[in-house]
């Protein structure tokens, strides 16, 4: 079971702070899970900018000039924010028991940790 999963909140644990121009302390939704290279693409964060060619299409309109969007950043460079206390936390598994349709079946949650702040 993977620790991030599209649509969770996470925040940016490395890198630049944002004095500096980073990206550190940022907060975004994840877009993208990259589960083979082990990067999240984030609302938001790690903008890039790309230059295509000035191209025509079949219509006559023109295509290309400066695109920017956000690029993937490595798992271990972010961190899920704990939705009670809004602040990046690790995060847990457990084991349930579902009961649905009468049938038992034992599955892993994932939850947020308490840092030691929160103690």
């Amino acid at each position: 079971m993977a620790n991030i999963k599209k649509g969770d909140l996470v925040q940016v644990i490395t890198g630049r702070t944002q004095a500096r121009g980073g990206d550190r302390g940022k907060q975004g939704r994840v877009i993208d899970v990259q589960v083979e290279r082990n990067r999240v693409v984030v609302e938001g964060i790690n903008f890039v900018t790309k230059h295509s060619r000035v191209g025509q299409t079949q219509r006559g309109t023109k295509t290309g000039g400066i695109e920017t969007f956000e690029a993937p950043i490595h798992v271990s460079n972010v961190a899920l924010v704990d939705p009670e206390t809004k602040t990046p936390t690790r995060v847990g598994f457990r084991t349930e028991t579902q009961v649905k349709d009468g049938v038992s079946k034992t599955v892993r949650v994932r939850y947020a940790k308490k840092s030691g702040k929160d103690l």
